[in-house]
């Protein structure tokens, strides 16, 4: 493969503790610990065990974290190749790769440790997470297949599902619709930033959905997948009976993320699949506050 630019690390004045918690990705790990805490919340119909919650939240955090850094412990040559991830801490050579997969190790076997003795089935969850994530996703799929992403994807709806499993001491139907919603999110998410950076991902050896099959291809899969997920929460929704304001505010804000989708296939420009990114973590965000609060205040 032909060198480029970003073969060559990329200097920046960050101290080692941000340098290391970049390597969580904070603001994708709170997004999913929102996802989790909302699911075990609007569950917990008996009263919230402060000390279990905080607890379970610390394990899943552990959990998230430590995977995310795996993936960037194995993902380093193609970061190194792309200017959207060469500023991350190992390829601007801010970290080492064996210390990043250390740091990973460590903090997924404390995440499944405190998960498992909170509770197995709380554990396993978790442990298919992390599976999905690092060994389904990165290791196996991602430089082979444009759809690792729906597959790999699978892992970030198990922090809802581990939530409710948490809360209700069993699988039900709301926690599969709520870890189905945040999977069929997934692509409004991630590829849209694949489409914008297409060329990138192509020339590091990556195969996206827009590079394989187009970005008109990729646009329709993610107005489906997004209306999906619109559905399916809304679904989740009226199982939970969340209250009808909280309903409302859901099936509101999923119009409008529907129709900012289906927006981009009938008048694409890069513009609308930016705003779409954007978008995508705000709908994700309001939508879990409307299923807890709405839960919680029924």
């Amino acid at each position: 493969m032909t060198p480029t630019a970003c073969d060559e690390p990329v200097r920046l004045r960050r101290s080692p503790v941000a340098a290391y918690l970049e390597l969580t990705k904070p603001r994708q790990t709170a997004l999913l610990m929102t996802t989790a805490a909302g699911a075990y919340l609007m569950a917990a119909t008996d009263g919230v065990s402060w000390a279990v919650f905080v607890s379970a939240m610390f394990a899943m955090c552990a959990a998230v974290s430590g995977s995310t850094a795996l993936n960037m412990a194995f993902d380093r040559d193609i970061d190194a190749r792309m200017s959207r991830t060469a500023a991350r801490p190992i390829p601007a050579g801010e970290i080492a790769p064996a210390a990043a997969l250390v740091f990973g190790i460590a903090l997924s076997t404390v995440g499944v440790a405190v998960s498992w003795v909170l509770d197995p089935l709380y554990g396993l969850i978790i442990i298919a997470g992390l599976g999905f994530d690092v060994v389904v996703y990165t290791m196996w799929l991602k430089r082979r297949t444009p759809a690792s992403i729906l597959v790999g994807g699978i892992s970030g709806g198990m922090p809802a599902l581990a939530g409710r499993a948490l809360a209700t001491g069993s699988l039900d139907a709301v926690g599969f619709l709520l870890a189905a919603g945040v999977v069929l999110w997934i692509p409004a998410h991630i590829l849209t930033l694949a489409t914008r950076h297409a060329a990138e991902y192509e020339a590091a050896g990556i195969p996206v959905w827009p590079s394989v099959y187009g970005a008109d291809r990729t646009r329709r899969l993610v107005a489906a997948a997004t209306l999906g997920a619109v559905v399916v929460l809304v679904l989740a929704g009226v199982v939970q009976r969340i209250t009808p304001l909280a309903l409302v505010g859901l099936g509101f804000a999923g119009t409008l993320m529907t129709g900012l989708a289906f927006w981009t296939v009938i008048a694409p420009s890069e513009r609308k699949n930016w705003v779409l990114f954007k978008a995508a973590s705000a709908y994700m965000l309001f939508a879990f506050v409307c299923l807890t609060a709405g839960s919680v205040l029924r």
